[in-house]
């Protein structure tokens, strides 16, 4: 669950888009050189960002 700070940092679309970005090609970075402890984890990173940064994310929550 994100804070409302946290809401507030991530509302412009970009930024997910980016952090999501980035551990998804972190993962595939880990895969190709084939070091599954660290793949496993940008993985479960990406898919945390996916999920909380488009799934549940409510654009404008009012408090």
């Amino acid at each position: 669950m994100l804070s409302e700070r946290d809401r507030h940092f991530f509302q412009p679309k970009w930024r997910r888009v980016a952090i999501t970005a980035f551990c998804t090609t972190w993962a595939a970075f880990e895969w190709y050189g084939q070091n599954s402890f660290w793949a496993m984890i940008a993985t479960g990173a990406a898919i945390y960002c996916y999920w909380e940064y488009f799934y549940k994310f409510e654009q404008n929550k009012s408090a």
